[in-house]
């Protein structure tokens, strides 16, 4: 009987010692630590919904020194950080480090190694309060009995890391007396803060800047009530919208999206980038939905003071009406940074404004604003201070409201096509500057009058000597039809390869009525990027042939012949339609003294012709060359030059 009682003794001991070691796993809520109930490094806390996790970790992989508290994404694989404590003092690899609220409050994280605390929160000491992962991502300390937000006592929102989470805010408020900011990691696997930050220039008009060591990189223009200037495809939708508070006490950003069932983020990378993702639940990627700097008019004052960028023309760069180069040299060369500057100067009280239309903003840093001003109250006060630059609504949604005021230089513009968005710009110009047709500003008549006259009569002018031209064209071009088509039927295979046309795909010509010259039916094999680029072993420096203004030559063998592929530098300047413009001119021209062109290619960016290979090298080689005897050839050398000018 004894031992059956000591045997029922021992097994309650035993279960009262389990019960006891198991009880602060068990009785740890997923998304909250107590005073009592620390979190150690093999336990996670994880939001109500399933959609945030926090715990340690360490991007260097199990095996690194290197330990972090981070907060990340629960049901996606990939493990995406968007949060971390210790950023600049990771842990040991300790496997007793600790994170624990104390008893006044304060978050502390203790490195297991050493036993001392390498983070902390930073808040107003308090008694019965908790530490808990919300669904939105926040990491919170709040009385343990009170969930309202405004009873938080911290929380990870006002400490943002690299990523801007819905619901998170970027900016400045009187309350916190915080301006925050997102700071890209130092690597890919290091935390630390990196060189750019993405924060809001309080200063002026408020808009946003991306920055290198405190260098601006891109500007994203200010708030105009529905976007920022100079992002229009910044559209709000059912699923996402955006908020900004431009008020004394706060100046703040801010998304939300209204499906909680979806992911979104805006981060800076190690690499320089302001990026949004979206997360594809099908096929389990964050999809690059947005991100900036995207071309070349993103960069901070690329065309420089005065200076309008715009990537639908070439070169990018242009001055306003009323403004030239400053340096006419660098601009030719496709450097605009030194700006523009004014062809007259401002007399103050018989200034003009012109219109600028569809424009990102300029540097707002220094500019005034009245969000109670109307447009014509904005222009008024333009109007009297002399030193005012410009002028525009702060606000353009419905009618427009509000004002903005430029009384320095304006420095990094931006027009878009109309289709892309901006707004209107109202620019100060002296008199004799300002585009009458469709400009403001007060003044006669007269000048406006001379200018249309004169702008009517060179017009006219211009359109009666290309009718001219065109007449003596057609006029050359029929004397010479039945000598062009027997040229172009009688082509031996030497000279155009029957195979090319009957292995590519082929430009047709437009022209429809039947009075032209077979030189104008033209046709052209159109080969594929991809074709042209494993001929050319990927444009290698071993099949180049030479490089000139507007592109490099490149020797390669398709369907049997040698041929040359001249291809276009992108910085060449030439834009699609010029490209055709050019294609169409060279495919007309047929003679034996010049090259013959066998195709094309558009793709992209990318642009290519494929003429005839020619051993011989080039014409300058052979006229420079020291056994070139001039006046024993200058004979037939005049005849075949002339040939050619003839034919052109």
């Amino acid at each position: 009987m004894r031992n059956t009682k000591d045997y029922y003794f021992h097994q309650f001991l035993f279960l009262i010692l389990i019960s006891q070691f198991l009880h602060p796993i068990l009785a740890i809520p997923t998304d909250t630590i107590t005073p009592t109930q620390p979190l150690t490094k093999d336990q996670t806390l994880v939001s109500s919904d399933q959609h945030f996790e926090l715990g340690f970790f360490s991007p260097g992989g199990a095996n690194s020194d290197k330990w972090y508290i981070g907060i990340w994404y629960k049901e996606i694989q990939d493990r995406t950080i968007v949060w971390v404590a210790n950023r600049a003092k990771p842990l040991s690899a300790s496997s007793t480090s600790v994170l624990k609220i104390t008893e006044i409050g304060t978050l502390l994280l203790v490195d297991g190694q050493t036993g001392n605390p390498v983070w902390s929160s930073d808040q107003t000491p308090a008694t019965n309060v908790v530490a808990q992962l919300l669904d939105s991502g926040n990491f919170v300390i709040r009385p343990e009995n009170d969930d309202r937000e405004q009873s938080y006592l911290w929380q990870s929102f006002d400490y943002p890391t690299n990523t801007l989470l819905p619901g998170m805010k970027l900016g400045w408020d009187s309350k916190s007396g915080m301006n925050r900011n997102i700071t890209s990691w130092k690597s890919a696997i290091d935390p630390a803060p990196g060189d750019y930050t993405f924060k809001i220039n309080t200063s002026g008009f408020p808009e946003v800047y991306l920055t290198n060591k405190q260098q601006i990189i891109y500007r994203s223009g200010a708030w105009n009530g529905i976007r920022f200037s100079g992002v229009p495809e910044m559209k709000a939708s059912e699923i996402i919208s955006f908020e900004f508070q431009f008020k004394s006490d706060e100046i703040t950003y801010m998304f939300k999206l209204h499906n909680k069932t979806l992911y979104s983020r805006l981060s800076v990378s190690h690499t320089g980038f302001l990026e949004r993702f979206t997360w594809i639940p099908t096929s389990n990627i964050w999809n690059r939905f947005w991100y900036a700097p995207k071309d070349q008019c993103d960069g901070y004052t690329e065309c420089g003071v005065s200076g309008i960028c715009d990537t639908n023309i070439s070169p990018i760069c242009k001055c306003m009406v009323g403004f030239k180069p400053k340096n006419q040299v660098a601009w030719e060369l496709r450097d605009g940074s030194n700006g523009c500057v004014r062809f007259h100067k401002l007399d103050c009280k018989t200034d003009k404004f012109n219109i600028l239309r569809n424009m990102k903003l300029p540097d707002t840093t220094n500019s005034f604003v009245d969000t109670n001003m109307n447009l014509d109250e904005c222009e008024a006060m333009c109007m009297k201070n002399c030193s005012c630059t410009a002028y525009t609504n702060s606000n353009i949604s419905g009618s427009g409201s509000g004002c903005v005021i430029w009384s320095t230089e304006l420095v990094d513009m931006r027009q878009y096509a109309a289709a892309e968005g901006g707004q209107v710009l109202y620019v100060r110009v002296a008199t004799s500057d300002a585009v009458q047709i469709g400009g403001v500003g007060s003044g006669n008549s007269s000048g406006k009058t001379k200018i249309v006259a004169i702008a009517a009569g060179v017009t006219v002018g211009i359109a009666l000597v290309l009718f001219g031209l065109t007449l003596c064209f057609l006029s050359k071009r029929r004397k010479h039809q039945g000598s062009i088509r027997t040229k172009s039927v009688n082509r031996g295979t030497s000279e155009r390869s029957q195979e090319l046309l009957m292995n590519a795909t082929i430009i047709p010509s437009k022209r429809e009525f039947s009075g032209e010259t077979s030189t104008e039916e033209f046709e052209l094999p159109l080969f594929d990027f991809s074709t042209l680029a494993t001929a050319t072993e990927n444009f290698s420096d071993a099949t180049k042939l030479g490089q000139g203004g507007f592109g490099c030559v490149y020797k390669a063998m398709l369907v049997g012949q040698e041929v040359a592929v001249k291809r276009l530098s992108k910085n060449s300047g030439q834009g699609v339609e010029e490209f055709k413009n050019e294609l169409r001119l060279i495919a007309r021209l047929q003679h034996r003294n010049l090259v013959r062109l066998l195709g094309c290619c558009v793709e992209m960016e990318e642009k290519m012709l494929i003429y005839e290979y020619l051993e011989n090298k080039s014409l300058d080689s052979i006229l420079f060359s020291k056994s070139f005897s001039l006046y024993r050839q200058e004979s037939s050398v005049s005849h075949h030059l002339l040939t050619c000018l003839y034919n052109l």
